[in-house]
């Protein structure tokens, strides 16, 4: 069987599925499963949705998903970053907070997420998932996770209050903190220190089913409800029936609904990338973004939440042996399970044990990893990462991902239009060109010679500053010939090509001649059709560096031998 054909959606991998699999999928999707159910129900809570919401979202997408999908590791259910994302636009189209208007406005904005999704692959628009640098990603994230630890302390102290914004929350949580139920929270510290406990000593357990299991038995055994600690409450059994979504709702959540399809993709074509085997086909993005749009549809007809691929339970899901697709149908079945047999059980659930689920699922999110890496290659960058955190906290996660979107575009536009400038010299015996630095005092300059170099495509944008660069150089060197190394450059737009041609008269002007050198075929074909390139013509335009740098040098021979006679 070909990777290709494991990697084709629509049960193409099921006609090649090699039985020998099955044992390994079998056990993966079980072990999955055991991560996904308590998670997708501290994901409902998040998303502020009744905990049966987050096994509905890890059956129905899950399964469509494992069908038509193209990655053979991704777990599809929904994340941290969704939920979050899901709660606000929910809270805005349900303010009195209805569970059954809840679930209706969740499965509305299932539906255009779907659609979204749907739209962007049929456009072929799956380059919009490197719209969103990793830096501001991570900023991102954990300004969602600083929302998200401090919108569940409430309930592990078992105190209550109007919520508004983060910093709101935080003041209410520390004037209410006197007041916090005991039984609650010595339940909350027992449940954080075993989640704690296994994740720091057993991290390949399943934590959070653990934690699940002794809440409820706790809630059954010990009598918790009449002692004051808040319970989950009754869950609907089975299945439910499939119902067409709210659809007067659409006008108010596509704008929420557009941020969670892109980050949906974003997150699904990362963790669906990141543990890829070398031997597994890669993600298709394109078709990714139907099969997502297909999954978040046929959700929206099962009250489901935006689902998307999660980076936790994929990591799960490939570390317990998963090879194919088919440890999601299994994972899905456990679901299944889940709804007829277990569901009287989670009723018993507290509510501080799932907040503790909750919090342990959001910490990856908080990790200063990532920033740590990000300091230590660019500074700049984790300005970025922290202005998307800061975003999030003080404005909003809807509000958030828009700023963090800007983010990105302005640090592309940023980059793209300070393109670096420099001079190069030769490194001593050889015929190597690099750049000059500090590195390498010993590097040689040729008396009378400049020798430049840009990088990028040169824009109306970009133009101004190469220029001042340039300008910078030639006040500095005082060159007869400034040699401009273009093999960096792919193409010049039309202002830049105009700037350049200004470049050469002014330099003409103060004695400075110039010449250009390893051209792409695209950006040569500019110029030779521009006034540039008739002034220049051939006998300035040179194949390669070291051939502009022998001319020179021949040059600068024939004129002493002149200057002699």
């Amino acid at each position: 069987m070909t990777s290709r054909q494991t990697g084709s959606p629509v049960f193409g991998w099921l006609k090649t599925y090699p039985s020998a699999w099955l044992r390994l999928d079998l056990v993966a999707g079980l072990t999955t499963a055991a991560v996904v159910i308590p998670k997708g129900m501290a994901y409902a809570v998040i998303a502020g949705l009744p905990v049966q919401a987050g096994l509905y979202v890890a059956l129905v997408p899950m399964l469509v998903y494992a069908l038509t999908g193209t990655s053979r590791m991704l777990s599809v259910s929904t994340t941290t970053t969704l939920a979050i994302l899901t709660a606000t636009p929910l809270a805005l189209a349900v303010p009195d907070a209805d569970p059954s208007r809840l679930m209706a406005a969740a499965a509305a904005l299932a539906l255009l997420t779907g659609g979204f999704l749907i739209l962007a692959g049929l456009f072929r628009m799956g380059f919009l998932a490197n719209f969103i640098s990793d830096p501001v990603l991570a900023g991102f994230k954990a300004g969602i996770g600083l929302v998200i630890v401090v919108d569940q302390v409430p309930k592990l102290l078992g105190i209550h209050f109007v919520k508004g914004s983060f910093m709101h929350n935080i003041f209410c949580v520390l004037g209410n903190a006197p007041e916090a139920h005991l039984p609650t929270l010595v339940l909350a510290v027992i449940m954080l220190a075993v989640l704690f406990g296994m994740e720091r000593f057993l991290p390949r357990s399943p934590a959070p089913l653990v934690a699940v299991a002794l809440g409820v038995a706790a809630a059954g055994v010990l009598g918790l409800k009449e002692a004051g600690v808040a319970l989950t409450g009754p869950l609907p059994t089975g299945i439910p029936a499939p119902s067409l979504p709210d659809l007067s709702l659409l006008k108010s959540l596509w704008p929420g609904a557009l941020g969670i399809a892109l980050m949906s993709f974003t997150e699904s074509i990362a963790a669906g990338r990141a543990f890829a085997r070398h031997d597994d086909p890669r993600p298709v993005p394109n078709r990714e973004l139907i099969a997502l749009g297909l999954a978040n549809l046929a959700g929206s007809c099962f009250h489901c939440l935006p689902a998307g691929g999660g980076t936790s339970q994929t990591a799960v899901n490939t570390r317990a042996g998963a090879r194919s697709q088919m440890s999601e149908l299994v994972t899905a079945a456990a679901v299944v399970a889940t709804l007829f047999v277990l569901a009287p059980l989670i009723s018993l659930l507290p509510q501080a044990t799932l907040a503790a689920v909750v919090i342990i699922t959001t910490l990856p999110l908080l990790s200063l990893t990532d920033f740590r890496a990000i300091l230590r290659v660019r500074r700049t960058e984790l300005g970025w990462a922290l202005a998307a955190c800061i975003a999030v906290v003080l404005f909003g996660t809807l509000q958030g991902i828009l700023i963090a979107i800007a983010i990105s575009l302005l640090t592309i536009f940023y980059q793209a239009n300070h393109p670096p400038v420099y001079g190069m010299g030769r490194k001593p015996g050889t015929e190597i060109y690099r750049p000059l630095n500090r590195e390498h005092p010993e590097d040689e300059t040729i008396p009378g010679l400049l020798i430049v170099r840009t990088e990028g495509r040169m824009t109306f944008a970009s133009a101004p500053r190469v220029g001042e660069g340039l300008w910078a150089l030639v006040d500095a060197a005082e060159p007869k010939v400034m040699i401009m190394e273009c093999s960096a450059i792919p193409d010049f737009e039309y202002t830049a090509l105009r700037a350049l041609t200004g470049l050469e008269e002014k330099l003409r002007e103060r004695g400075v001649t110039l010449w250009l050198t390893a051209l792409n075929p695209a950006a040569l074909k500019v110029v030779e059709r521009s006034p540039l390139g008739q002034v220049l013509g051939h006998e300035r335009m040179f194949f390669n560096l070291r051939e502009a740098v022998k001319a020179f040098e021949e040059r600068e021979v024939n004129l002493n031998r002149n200057e002699t006679k």
